[in-house]
């Protein structure tokens, strides 16, 4: 199960992470982020002993998406060593997700 990521608790939960962190950054009205939505939460299960990952709301924690320049959405944030290593913009297949983790394992 994906990790509920806020404006609040992201410095301390994503950046201070020893492992990956692949965080997805949606909103509730977006059909593009309820189809990569469940691909991430199946991508947390099958790699929660080798990375961590989160979803954050954009409409509720505004200020992750100003820090982070996120303009469109879906977009996939993948963390290592509390910086940003990757992105993905929009709804791709789990292959492509997994692909860009697998390169920070």
């Amino acid at each position: 199960m994906a990790i509920e990521l806020t404006d609040s608790n992201f410095d301390e939960l994503v950046l201070k992470s020893d492992k990956p962190f692949v965080v997805d950054c949606w909103a509730e009205w977006c059909g593009p982020c309820r189809l990569v939505g469940p691909l991430v939460e199946e991508i947390g299960e099958e790699y929660k002993d080798k990375a961590l990952v989160g979803k954050v709301d954009v409409d509720s924690n505004p200020g992750i998406a100003s820090r982070f320049g996120i303009r469109n959405i879906p977009t996939i944030l993948y963390f290592r060593n509390g910086e940003i290593a990757d992105k993905q913009v929009g709804a791709v297949p789990k292959a492509n997700l997994v692909s860009k983790l697998e390169a920070l394992l």
